[in-house]
């Protein structure tokens, strides 16, 4: 595997085994002014709304295909790739918005739905001449129903390095040469959406090429505790990219799920949130964890800040919302999320309206509500999907949860972010119930309260409810933690978000909890502040 083209043809031989469109001459169908693959926009359409495709023909006749592809291309420029992508366009003489992909739903009772999924076209196409203006050409480029949504540049790692395809990126893949119009498949918002630079050891990734500004993150799984990533059983180290990331599934799962709008005050787009790869990990585990399990059980995160966090909250949120068990019944009538982060509640708010157009499905209760109890109760009680509350208002909001939970039957995720903490008040005053008397002594001592410690003490306080699902999105662990959750999480090499420039890791590791085990005499003594092993 000297050469990149050796990778290249490992790739691509690897996606063609396992459900994506491919072949060799594929380079000739690719549309370079309108950065489209027309023979899957067209095939992709006449198989999963056939009844969409007769209407453009009664209306346009021979120009059908055409007055399609243009109008996608135009579609494309004004709103961008992903608002298209996920809501369609809407033409003259089809009725409703036409799609341009389907993703998988939470249910999977409806039939058509289930037929239009498996319609979706999944093409790789290797050494894309994609501008009208030279002659340079992407090593890959990922198609979905003929829309490009990902390219790659790779490189070996026995003659250059993973720097090298991202240089190529920020020098040579210029989304606009001055003087010339936009490239369409490289430009921010209406080209492809992600961009990876690739080698056999390690792989980065952007979503807004910027030329020599360009911004790259890596998309490592870390190797002990570093960055980097374990040595593969039967190849590269980088083979969970094709092999994982870009299986079908995953894949569509990612673009119809996963990546979120990021837009400035006055609504404009400005961005779009990929996930690395420690938050694909440890968002996917939770889900099939909770749907094994079902409500009930206790689950430990440690995520270190810096890491993306905020946004692994936003997700796990909207998919514990989501979530449906084998049988096609919502797991949760509500998630309850505890945290002072602002931003928090604003990216549920866009990424929730950016999946489904829909808003007022989260609500938020501060401290400063008149009457927090009857503004909880009735947000939890009337159907809300999330709940975002302080930690200030994180009593009043679990004493509602088990009252309903006891009362009506419903189900709860509760989430809790230990960034922030309190001294005071009625939170402190909850804390104090349950402390150890080393515990105690350093609340009295100017010790804070967070989310992690009430969180544990209500936990500690009404075991046994089996209609509430606790989530903990924790850096370091404290002991009291560790004692309810039952479990250490494991090592933070499973899945590590590499650091950019310090080389430091940060981690994000998903554990299951199901009962408390005894506390391991290597650990701290019950009541430390510190929870690491010595």
């Amino acid at each position: 595997m000297h050469k990149e083209i050796h990778l290249e043809d490992e790739i691509c031989a690897h996606l063609a085994a396992h459900g994506w469109a491919y072949a060799a001459k594929d380079p000739d169908g690719y549309d370079r002014a309108r950065a489209l693959y027309p023979a899957d926009v067209l095939a992709w359409v006449q198989a999963a709304q056939p009844d969409a495709w007769a209407a453009l023909q009664k209306h346009h006749g021979t120009k059908a295909g055409d007055t399609l592809l243009d109008r996608l291309r135009v579609q494309l420029d004004q709103r961008g790739a992903l608002d298209v992508l996920r809501f369609g366009i809407e033409l003259m003489g089809v009725k409703g918005a036409l799609r341009l992909a389907q993703f998988r739903p939470a249910m999977t009772l409806n039939a058509e739905v289930s037929a239009r999924y498996q319609a979706n076209i999944l093409r790789v196409v290797r050494q894309v001449r994609y501008s009208l203006h030279h002659e340079n050409c992407l090593d890959l480029v990922l198609f979905l129903n003929g829309m490009p949504v990902a390219s790659a540049e790779l490189k070996s790692d026995f003659t250059q390095s993973v720097d090298n395809a991202v240089d190529q990126y920020r020098f040579d893949r210029l989304p606009q040469t001055k003087g010339k119009p936009p490239e369409p498949l490289l430009s921010f918002p209406q080209g492809a959406l992600v961009h990876f630079a690739v080698s056999n050891l390690s792989v980065r990734m952007t979503t807004k090429l910027l030329g020599p500004d360009t911004r790259f993150l890596p998309f490592d799984r870390g190797c002990d505790g570093a960055a980097g990533n374990p040595p593969h059983p039967r190849g590269h180290r980088t083979a969970y990219l094709w092999e994982e990331v870009w299986e079908r599934d995953s894949w569509l799962e990612i673009l119809g799920r996963y990546l979120v709008p990021v837009k400035n005050d006055k609504q404009q787009l400005t961005g779009v949130i990929f996930p690395r790869w420690h938050q694909l990990d440890v968002t996917r585990n939770l889900q099939a964890a909770v749907r094994q399990d079902g409500p009930g059980a206790r689950y430990l995160v440690q995520h270190s800040a810096g890491s993306g966090k905020t946004n692994s909250i936003a997700w796990t949120a909207h998919f514990l919302a989501e979530l449906h068990d084998a049988a096609d019944k919502k797991v949760f009538d509500t998630v309850l999320v505890i945290s002072d982060r602002n931003v928090i509640d604003g990216q549920l708010q866009e990424a929730l309206f950016g999946f489904e157009r829909t808003k007022g499905v989260v609500a938020t209760i501060t401290n400063e509500e008149s009457s927090k109890s009857a503004k909880l109760a009735e947000a939890l009680g009337g159907g809300k999907k999330i709940v975002v509350c302080t930690i200030q208002t994180f009593p009043f909001a679990m004493q509602a949860v088990h009252e309903l939970a006891a009362t009506q039957g419903k189900r709860f995720a509760v989430i809790a972010d230990e960034a922030h903490s309190s001294q005071s008040g009625q939170a402190a005053a909850q804390l104090r119930k349950v402390l150890t008397q080393p515990e105690l002594e350093a609340l009295e001592d100017g010790g804070e309260v967070s989310t992690e410690d009430l969180l544990a003490a209500d936990m500690a306080a009404r075991a046994g409810q089996d209609a509430i699902t606790f989530v903990a999105f924790t850096a370091t662990p404290k002991g009291r933690t560790l004692e309810l959750f039952g479990t250490r999480p494991d090592p933070p090499s499973t899945s590590t978000a590499c650091a950019r420039r310090s080389r430091k890791a940060s981690s994000s590791t998903c554990c299951r909890i199901t009962s408390p085990t005894r506390w391991p005499s290597n650990w701290p003594a019950r009541g430390s502040r510190r929870a690491r092993p010595r």
